[in-house]
Parts: structure tokens; sequence; C-alpha cells
């Protein structure tokens, strides 16, 4: 999960990476380092921690960088070998004229590491990936072909990796490849570029080619060579970045956590726009693959995410099956893989992914597609891999997510499925038409309910000023948004490092209530007017029986709930159904203020990465 940055042309190649490397700061930031090429050497640049501190000892040094005319850069996410400088990227050769940055994870890299200390290889770090550089030199001394020696290199690597390469020996060239880890090459006039995300590139060009497995680029200022991993010509299409660079700015706001959640309004809208135009037209998803004859020969849908995304699955499993009536199962990307599946050409598998990249899920997609399972990908990211083995795709429209803790992307993921499970219903035909009218007439009016939210945070900053030096928390919930309980808590986690917990209320008092006292505050979600009001309620007055700070997320008008609750968040009135899309935003401004009320990097949160790209 971590960022690489290459490049070679005319600018000033020290800022041309810093650049890009602080644009991929969400993908890890246990260390960060730099390799240039200068007047005939290669210079290395390491540093613990964030990459402010990398900048300060480029900026102590720059008087010894006199003409650098290419270099590649890494922002680390400890895998193997723990956050140190002797494990930060670059990494050499036993002589040091090699030097290489890596992403993935290489699985016989042990084996590969006995190999090459009985040819006399010196080992400095605990990680997979000096053995890649020793690896690619033992192989370059032999052909003297550093192209080949890549070659010869990754068909004996076992894993995932992104890696690129330089030379002392071979002047202002980079050769990048890639094997079930995201690589692109960003082309100009005069220079060009190699990266992990595009991010990393979107300030200096928009035309890019995107790698695929087993596939190496061979790149100077002036060319750039795709091959496959036997050294074929690979004739790859010329991309335009979808993206302005004014996607990475914080426009004012102090954390870009702050910024995404203020622009979940206009992201639904956005996901709305062409797809849901007129209540009384059918709902249009144009890249979705699936007819009347597809659903009839259906016996299930599976679902498969992680982390945020997985929470998102879990409302639209809920959704499916109640409009359109087809039977859905959820599952961890990481469970899924590894155990034996009923899939079969008769089950529409849905991937949800923010990036498109997440490792576990990209797995879990391809044996899907092994058993002939359709496959539908629900992503921010439609240039990404997991978008690329879709057999139908909804891109989320979210734009660059910046921020590790997802908010606007979970947004347009729920609203996505909103779409697609009227959209089934109306293939179908077992839903009633009226009912389903009705939430698309709703649907349309969420935006301006969560503008409604965003326009007075008071009573939530204040809940999170008085909270905030609890250590523990739980979320209760029933039925559709029990997933918002789980993703408010991951929220809080995430980023404030409180241990906070979601349950469905009526498990409450099957273990968990042992640990209520006045240590615990419970935030309960209560809709007025669903099936299950009336119960979260007399749970709620289960954990006040218990001395538990009580916190309410509600529309409710009803009195009795101030003297129940400690302190209550009032939202907008919404439909049961459709309250996930707006009870989420509550939740996510209470962990951002009290994480800030902590002091804690809401951006970047410790041992997190914003793409998990390794297994």
């Amino acid at each position: 999960m971590c960022g690489i940055v290459g490049y070679t042309g005319y600018r000033d190649v020290v800022s041309v990476i810093f650049k890009g490397l602080t644009n991929l700061e969400y993908r890890g930031y246990d260390s960060a380092g730099m390799a240039i090429r200068d007047e005939g050497e290669i210079k290395i640049y390491k540093t613990l921690g964030k990459l402010i501190n990398l900048k300060n000892e480029l900026e102590s040094k720059r008087s010894e960088i006199k003409n650098p005319t290419a270099g590649i850069g890494h922002i680390r996410w400890a895998t193997h070998g723990s956050p140190s400088l002797v494990n930060a990227h670059p990494h050499t050769c036993s002589c040091g004229k090699l030097v290489v940055v890596h992403n993935g994870i290489i699985e016989n890299y042990k084996e590969l590491r006995e190999k090459l200390i009985q040819k006399g290889c010196n080992f400095r770090s605990q990680t997979d990936t000096e053995t890649i550089a020793h690896l690619v030199a033992d192989e370059y001394s032999l052909c003297k072909n550093l192209e080949l020696a890549v070659r010869n290199s990754v068909k004996k690597l076992q894993g995932a990796y992104a890696i690129c390469v330089m030379h002392k020996d071979v002047p202002d060239l980079i050769i990048g490849a890639r094997k079930h880890a995201p690589m692109l090459v960003g082309i100009g006039d005069g220079e060009n570029f190699i990266a992990s995300d595009t991010p990393a590139i979107i300030e200096f060009t928009k035309k890019t080619i995107y790698l695929d497995d087993n596939e190496i680029a061979v790149i100077t200022k002036d060319n750039v060579k795709i091959t496959d991993i036997e050294g074929n010509i690979v004739e790859k299409k010329v991309e335009i970045l979808p993206w302005e660079p004014i996607a990475l700015s914080k426009l004012g706001f102090k954390h870009f956590m702050l910024k995404e959640i203020y622009e979940q309004s206009d992201v639904i809208r956005n996901v709305l726009n062409g797809k849901l135009y007129d209540i009384d037209a059918p709902i249009n998803l144009n890249e979705v693959k699936l007819d009347k004859e597809i659903l009839k020969k259906l016996n299930k849908i599976e679902i498969i995410a992680c982390g945020t995304s997985l929470h998102a699955a879990l409302v639209g499993k809920y959704i499916i099956e109640d409009l359109a009536g087809i039977s859905v199962e959820v599952e961890a990307s990481s469970e899924y893989i590894y155990r034996k599946t009923t899939t079969d050409s008769s089950t529409l598998v849905i991937g949800v992914s923010q990036s498109g990249e997440t490792a576990d899920t990209i797995t879990a997609i391809k044996q899907a597609k092994e058993k002939k399972a359709h496959v539908l990908i629900i992503t921010n990211r439609p240039d990404s891999n997991m978008a690329r083995l879709a057999d139908s795709l909804i891109p989320v429209n979210a734009g660059i997510e910046v921020s590790v803790a997802a908010t606007k992307s979970y947004t347009a993921q729920l609203i996505s499925f909103y779409l697609l499970a009227i959209q089934l219903a109306e293939i179908k035909g077992n839903c009633d038409k009226s009912y389903l009218k009705n939430i698309k007439h709703e649907l349309i009016q969420i935006p301006t309910k969560i503008e409604e939210i965003l326009s007075n945070t008071s009573e939530i900053q204040e809940c999170a000023r008085k909270f905030s030096s609890f250590k523990n928390f739980i979320y209760i919930a029933r039925g559709i948004n029990l997933a918002t309980a789980l993703e408010g808590a991951l929220k809080l986690k995430e980023i404030s490092y409180i241990n906070a917990t979601g349950y469905a209320a009526g498990e409450l008092k099957h273990g968990p209530i042992a640990m209520l006292d006045e240590t615990m505050p419970v935030l309960s979600i209560l809709i007025p007017g669903g099936i299950t009001y009336e119960k979260i309620l007399s749970n709620s007055e289960e954990a006040k029986a218990r001395n538990a700070k009580l916190i309410a997320l509600t529309s409710s008008d009803d009195k009795n709930i101030e003297t129940i609750f400690d302190v209550v968040i009032k939202i907008p009135k919404v439909s049961e159904i459709l309250s996930p899309t707006i009870t989420c935003v509550p939740l996510q401004l209470l962990a951002y203020y009290i994480a800030e009320f902590l002091g804690k990097d809401v951006d970047q949160p410790r041992n997190l990465a914003k793409s998990v790209t390794v297994e």
C-alpha cells in the first residue's frame, strides 16, 4: 500500500517527485525516500515518518544536488520489516549502482534471498523489496541489459508487485513492472512519468497509459515502450484522466476529511444525474448489463467488499432484498477468497471498492469470474483494475477522495445501491410502482437534507466535546441502520483511536450489556415511523438502567426522547429505507470533531493507508 513516483524530463526532478509523493501520501507514511540520478551518480535520500521529514532532508542537502535528470520516489506503509531508516525505500544492490522502489508483497522472497546470499549478496534490511534489488542486479551482471534483467527477474517473483528500477550505468532510464498492484505511465512532451496512482501526475499531465499484469514499461524523457514479460511490444491506449488538480486542494477547509464530508450533497447529485431524472421514468444505469433474461437465471446475489465498502454492501443487501426480492449474501472479500463458495453462472457478484484496487476484492472478483458469474463493480475509480474486470460497472462519481477515512465515497456507494435496487425492481416488475416512485421522489431530496445537517453542526460539535474523553463507545441500531452503526463506530476508531463497536440493538443484552456503566456511552440510531423504532427505544432504556450515557441520532419530535437521552442529535425527517443516506453524515462529523478535539491526525491516521493493495 505504498506510493511510487518516477520522473525523467526537463523539470526540476526533485520537485516533481516530491509533489507526486505529496499527492500519494494517503497511501502510506511510515517512511519516505527518493533516488536521484545526478551528474552520473545515483543519490539516495531517506527519512522516517511523514513526507515533511523527507522535505527537510532534501532542503538540507539541496546544495549537493546539481543537475538531476531522472528519479524515483516512494512513500511507505510497512508490510515486511518495521518502519525504520534501513527498511525505507529506495533499496539498492550490494554495489549501490541499482535502486528499486516497490509496492506489494513478494511471497517467495525468503527463498530468493537465501540463493542471493549464497552468491555473495549483502542484505541490509528486513524487507522483501531488497530481494528485488539484488535479483535484478544479479541478472544485470549476466546480460548487461537492464530491460532484460528486469524481465528475467520478475519471472522469478511470486506475489504482488509494482516496481520502478534505475541503474547508474544506464542514464535516464526508468523501468517499471507490475503484477497484482497498480501502476500507470504519464505521457508528457519531453518528459514522462510513472506512478502507482493518478494523483501523482495530474498536476503535470492528463495523458496516461495503464499497465496490465505482467507488463513492463521502459521510460526515457522522449519515449515510452510497453512490452509483455517476454519482451513483445504491447500497443496501449493513451487515456485522458478525468480529474483536475484542484481536486487535491482543501479549498479552505482545515482537513480533507471535513471538505469531503461537505462535498457529499453535490456528490449525490452527480451520482443521480442522468440516472434518475424523472420519477416516472425507469432508472438509467447504462453500464449495468442486466436484463430480464439474466435476472431470470439469477439464483442469488453475492456482494463482496472490505471496510467501509462492506458497510455500504450491507445496506445494499437490505434494499435489494426489500425492493427486488432477490436473495443477497454479503461477505468480506478477505473471507470469501479462502473458502469454497457456491458461486456459479447463475450468481450476480457485486464487488465494491472506493479505489478499485483493493487486493482482496480483486482476488475475489477473479475467482467469481472463473466460476462464470456476472461481475458488477461499484467503484469511485472507473480507471481501476476492478473496473477493467467488470462485466457491468457503476462508477460512483465521488471525485478524488484524499482523506484515509472514507466519507463521500461511502455515501456515493449507498446512492448507487439504491439506484441498482430500484432498477432491478423495475426490471423484475415485482414491486409496487407507487412505492418505488415515492422512494425516487425522496431520493432526489436527500442532498438538500444533508445540506440542512451541514448548515448547523453546533450540537454535533458540542456532543463531540462532551464525549471526547471517553475511551470506549457503543453504537446500536436495527434493520437497515445496523450498517450505519458499524460505519459510525469504524469512523470513530479510524481517526480518534477510541475503541468503538457497532451492535444490532437486540444483541446488546446477549453479552455486550455486561460492559455498560457510566464510562460507556451508547449512541442509538432511531428513525420514527420505522418498524424498529420502539424496539431500539426499549434497548436504549435498558442501557440507561445500567448508567450508560446515552446519545440519540433521530428525526423524532417525541419530547420523551430528551428525558431518556443525555444528548439528542436531530436530523431531518426521512423514511426508514432511505435513512442510511443521511444518518451517516452526523456520525462522520462526530468522529471528525472528536478526533480534532483530541489533536489526532485526521487525514492520515496511524497504521492506515487509503488503498489496501496487498492481501
